[in-house]
């Protein structure tokens, strides 16, 4: 059984177009004008049991829709999934019972309350036998380093702390597979880092899938093996990450705060993006020079306070991805 099977899959939602006349606003009281548009357009896709899957797009590609249709929240107009052997739309319940969802921008933690308040609750919810709940819930306390603050408000928390409350949450119930919508949104690079972690760790040691969806490239890299891009509702690329990283994510961006003066590094593949004051941020094209020689030659002739290394927009990776596509 695989986790995830979707075959030709289909949504199409209806819009009120509103007209810019008043005698055509007048006519649409009675006669309403309606739009139609594809969220899903004709989406395949199969995810093995124990996969760890990136679901990326640019906002509007279908993402969103995908997943709750994937979670039993909407019905599709046409097509088929299953998630785990269910058809999420008509076996939510039993679907419920053996997956997890974490969203980044809402929470299923009560703020007002403590984490701990919530596990007691979500253990009631799915029916978790007493003995089971408390190994449970101290396997992830133990693993999520949750113990200093477990019994402090949600809302006194800072947004790594609450982030790693969630996942634990989401993983209280054993499921087999973890849907993560934006898991690292707003987080420090510690904190990511922490986050990405605990998420790789649940899948090694505990065979979760993984289905993520993120536009932080780092997300993908750290956590999924292989990566699907959609756009405008289709799949446009679905490869490994590493063939993502030696075909797309061939450049790099260093920030750096200086003490001085820039001194100029005379390298090909190092250029100066832009510049302001003791700021200075750097595209470095991986084709022409490793970033471990950038950033030695940088360091060797620059006095630096502060420096980050990151890679390029993930968005720039995926209109280039579409464009090559429309080009075949």
């Amino acid at each position: 059984m695989k986790a995830i099977e979707i075959r030709n899959l289909h949504k199409t939602f209806s819009q009120s177009v509103k007209s810019s006349s008043i005698k055509g606003r007048l006519k649409q009281i009675f006669k309403p004008e309606v739009k139609l548009f594809s969220a899903v357009n004709g989406i395949s896709l199969y995810v093995e049991q124990g996969e760890t899957v990136a679901f990326i797009g640019p906002n509007g590609a279908g993402k969103s829709t995908t997943i709750k249709i994937l979670t039993g929240i909407l019905n599709p107009s046409s097509g088929e999934a299953k998630v785990l052997g269910l058809v999420p739309w008509k076996e939510r319940i039993q679907l419920a019972y053996q997956i997890g969802c974490v969203f980044g921008q809402k929470s299923q933690l009560w703020m007002h309350l403590p984490a701990m308040d919530t596990f007691n609750l979500l253990a009631k919810i799915y029916n978790i036998d007493k003995k089971k709940y408390e190994r449970r819930k101290n396997e992830l306390i133990n693993l999520f380093e949750l113990k200093e603050f477990l019994h402090l408000p949600i809302r006194k928390l800072s947004l790594g702390q609450r982030m790693r409350c969630e996942v634990a949450a989401s993983l209280l119930h054993e499921p087999k597979m973890i849907f993560l919508d934006e898991p690292t949104i707003g987080l420090d690079p510690v904190a990511k880092n922490s986050i990405r972690e605990l998420i790789k760790k649940s899948n090694k040691e505990e065979g979760v899938t993984v289905f993520l969806t993120s536009h932080d490239s780092g997300d993908i890299e750290h956590l999924c093996k292989r990566v699907v891009i959609i756009n405008h509702g289709e799949v446009i690329y679905d490869d490994s990450t590493l063939a993502l990283k030696k075909d797309y994510l061939k450049k790099k961006e260093i920030d750096l705060k200086l003490l001085t003066p820039w001194q100029a590094v005379d390298l090909e593949g190092v250029a100066i993006a832009k510049q302001k004051g003791s700021g200075i941020k750097l595209n470095i094209d991986l084709n022409l020079i490793s970033i471990e020689k950038a950033v030695h030659a940088i360091l060797k002739t620059n006095q630096v306070e502060d420096i980050t290394i990151q890679n390029v927009d993930l968005e720039e990776i995926i209109t280039n991805i579409y464009l090559k596509k429309k080009r075949l």
